[in-house]
């Protein structure tokens, strides 16, 4: 029988004070930064065409994870893989592992629903449900069972999403109606109503005017306290200016995208280890 996976609180910080031996300090020993989801030596295919190889990369809790490169390195292959959707594609299959806490998500008794639960998922374009702006945040708690407080579930998910001021007074409108920053931020509110540990957003802004661009990474700023958030964006500056690790894909000659460097966002922008990497950042290909 197909189970689903079980909870698991995030992973602890090593405990460094209880050491027999001469004292650690801070400066000495810096606790590293858990682990949501683990991605090892993934490959991904279309029937026999490979997307992407051999891709290894951590997702470090609550922070931001922007997986930036060309058009047609695999950046969206590899964000639908994480949370399974790939699974609705026929012809598609994964090798290696991608981990959620120590789980493999491609496990045969892990429910793929269960998994895009809590590892919620923003697409390129606002694709608001054609309901009320109510309905829409409350579709994925009803279709889950939720048996609580639907009216504070629907606001709360609203005002994490920095949206509830702005539709406080319309729930009963089409979210339709709604400009298209209003309509992102409110995709946003229909993940988090979920309750995902994981939000995966797939070039959030690309169809956002820079003010409404703007407003959805001051969100992401803030919601990181709450959620782990991996990005894949084709904006460098937005890269820089938002993300905290950054991962870079390129193309090989066999087209299957590839891991050219990853690290903190500010090392990869400023001090790059590969040469390839700062004539991508630095706009000389792409």
């Amino acid at each position: 029988m197909t189970s689903t996976i079980t909870d698991r609180s995030p992973l602890p910080i090593p405990d460094v004070g209880h050491d027999t031996g001469p004292a650690v300090t801070p400066t000495q020993v810096e606790p590293a930064t858990p682990v949501v989801i683990s991605l090892q030596d993934v490959s991904l295919y279309y029937g026999a065409f490979r997307a992407v190889k051999d891709i290894t990369f951590d997702v470090p809790t609550h922070q931001i994870t922007s997986i930036i490169g060309p058009s047609g390195s695999g950046k969206s292959t590899l964000l639908r893989a994480i949370n399974r959707m790939n699974d609705l594609i026929p012809g598609t299959r994964v090798e290696g592992k991608i981990m959620y806490h120590d789980e493999d998500l491609y496990a045969s008794y892990v429910d793929p629903v269960e998994v895009r639960r809590r590892i919620g998922m923003v697409f390129q374009k606002p694709n608001p449900f054609p309901k009320s702006i109510y309905d829409n945040v409350a579709f994925g708690p009803r279709l889950n069972g939720f048996k609580g407080d639907l009216d504070g579930l629907v606001e709360q998910s609203l005002r994490r999403a920095a949206i509830w001021d702005e539709v406080k007074d319309k729930l009963k409108q089409s979210g339709l109606s709604l400009s298209g920053g209003q309509q992102q931020r409110l995709c946003i509110a229909r993940a988090i109503a979920t309750d995902p540990e994981v939000i995966l957003m797939d070039e959030p802004c690309s169809a956002l005017d820079p003010r409404a661009t703007l407003q959805i990474e001051q969100l992401m700023a803030e919601i990181k306290e709450r959620y782990t958030i991996v990005i894949v964006t084709h904006n460098m500056q937005q890269a820089a200016r938002a993300s905290d690790k950054t991962v870079f894909l390129n193309m090989a000659e066999d087209h299957a995208g590839y891991v050219v460097e990853q690290g903190a966002t500010v090392q990869i922008f400023t001090d790059p280890m590969q040469q390839m990497t700062e004539d991508y950042v630095s706009g000389r290909f792409g």
